[in-house]
């Protein structure tokens, strides 16, 4: 008999939904019921959602159920206000019927960074509401700081020459802000980017003053204790994060099978033709160089060009995910020719894929190399399969978590933005730089495996029976009781 039902409201973007999927099936794998909720429209796109005893779905319409382009900046408040209100409707909803109901009412419900209204509502139930945030410590801290008195020296660093100064926050590693900080604190001359960074900014800012509200709340956070040990406790004093992570599919940690038939799934959206196992299967141990970056980001046309261009020049055998653009995507693009110009010669050397499954390709014995966009799902699946990384974020928290990954970790190289163009195009002799250095059979290549085998390893020991995450977890379900209502 389940001891606890859990609500978990997840953001509607996979960077969200992936962590969250995983974290359902390890409280379900402790006794808990899970059911688990984000909007029709990417209910809808998760095309191999796990059939699990003990886990349901239950998806709400946020009024886009086409879905909605993040591109539409002008829009976005919009969205944003439409998602709280039908959202709120539904959580209200959702855990007065459970109750009315009183087989499985909810006991807590844990919700991803961005929707403190899930809080508001669960507080009216006197439910216990926790926060899931699937990104590093070290991201929530950088964000805490801002947000609690450190504003105006964060802003007087990044307004300074980059190569005059460097960030120094409690607890965490020295940081450059023209190059470490995420992008939204950092001014654009491009007015779309400069509105988006400012709303986001926004949002992280109101579930901060949402959260300052209680006494020390409980943060899940998707990362691990051996991975992030200062950045943990950087701020304890106000919050208590606690880590489970990483957050992937457990058949990928070498930890026993989840007992549901369904432990391979990762929580991807999109799914195709899985040949590119059978490519990878005739390819040398350590020799591919994956390419990917991720489920949102598209480069532009003459990034792809040098991209190209340093894969061929590298000579080793290649897996690049191409994304295909949605169809908004392309209607708000001039016309262009979308085609690479030397895409018969690419897939002579290497293989192009739409959509693979990124855990699955990670762990496979011939990879030895991942240019990432350093998203944190990516970086974590990395960690944990023990592939070193060339660094080469894009925007967001993307550019924190590439300086761990060079800095502190040390576990890959990153592109050099020195070297960049105006345009910010990476030119392809910077990339397969960095794809030789890691590539290599130098000392720095070496001590860059070592590091990511060392990895994979702790990685693996803190979400096994007994391990740290595995631990924190079950004390977390252990301690709802005492977040309820003595009256439950």
């Amino acid at each position: 008999m389940h001891r606890h039902h859990v609500l978990l409201i997840t953001y509607p973007a996979q960077g969200h939904i992936n962590p969250s999927l995983q974290l359902a099936k390890r409280l379900i794998n402790l006794g808990a019921r899970v059911t688990v909720s984000t909007t029709v429209h990417m209910h809808r796109r998760m095309s191999d959602k796990p059939s699990i005893r003990g886990l349901s779905f239950v998806p709400f319409s946020d009024g886009f159920d086409d879905g909605f382009t993040l591109s539409d900046d002008s829009n976005y408040d919009h969205y944003m206000t439409e998602y709280e209100r039908r959202g709120t409707e539904f959580v209200t909803d959702l855990i007065n019927s459970a109750a009315e109901e009183g087989q499985h009412p909810f006991t807590c419900v844990v919700y991803t960074f961005l929707q403190n209204w899930v809080a508001e509502a669960a507080r009216a139930f006197h439910l216990p509401s926790v926060v899931l945030w699937p990104q590093p410590a070290v991201l929530l801290d950088i964000h805490y700081y801002y947000f609690h008195g450190y504003r105006d020296y964060i802003n007087e660093k990044i307004t300074k020459e980059p190569s005059s100064c460097s960030l120094e926050l409690p607890g965490l590693p020295r940081l450059q802000p023209s190059c470490d900080l995420p992008s939204f604190y950092l001014e654009s001359n491009n007015s779309i980017s400069k509105y988006r960074n400012s709303f986001i900014a926004s949002l992280i800012e109101k579930q901060f003053r949402h959260l300052d509200q209680e006494v020390k709340p409980r943060i899940l956070a998707n990362t691990f204790e051996a991975l992030e040990p200062d950045a943990l406790r950087a701020v304890d004093d106000k919050l208590d994060v606690i880590p489970i992570g990483p957050l992937i599919p457990s058949a990928f940690l070498d930890v026993e099978k989840d007992g549901d038939g369904d432990s391979s799934y990762g929580g991807n959206i999109f799914k195709h033709s899985n040949d590119y196992v059978e490519w990878l299967d005739s390819q040398a141990e350590r020799s591919v160089v994956y390419v990917s970056f991720g489920s949102f980001w598209v480069l532009a046309k003459k990034q792809m060009e040098e991209m190209a261009r340093a894969l061929l020049d590298s000579r080793h055998p290649f897996l690049w995910v191409i994304r295909k653009k949605e169809k908004k995507e392309k209607e708000k693009e001039e016309e262009e020719d979308e085609e690479l110009s030397c895409r018969e010669e690419l897939e002579a050397r290497g293989k192009i894929v739409e959509w693979c499954s990124q855990v699955e390709v990670l762990s496979h014995g011939s990879l030895g190399c991942f240019v990432t966009h350093c998203g944190w799902n990516s970086t974590m699946e990395s960690l944990a399969s023990g592939v070193p990384m060339v660094a080469f974020p894009q925007w967001v928290d993307q550019k924190t978590n590439a300086k761990l990954i060079e800095d502190v970790w040390k576990t890959g190289v990153r592109v050099d933005r020195e070297e960049e163009e105006e345009e910010g195009v990476v030119e392809a002799g910077e990339i397969k730089r960095c794809v030789e250095v890691v590539m290599g059979s130098g000392e720095k290549a070496k001590e860059l495996r070592e590091n990511a085998d060392k990895w994979k390893m702790l990685a693996r020991e803190a979400v096994k029976e007994g391990g740290s995450s595995e631990q924190n977890l079950r004390t977390f379900l252990h301690q709802v009781h005492d977040l309820l209502p003595q009256s439950r």
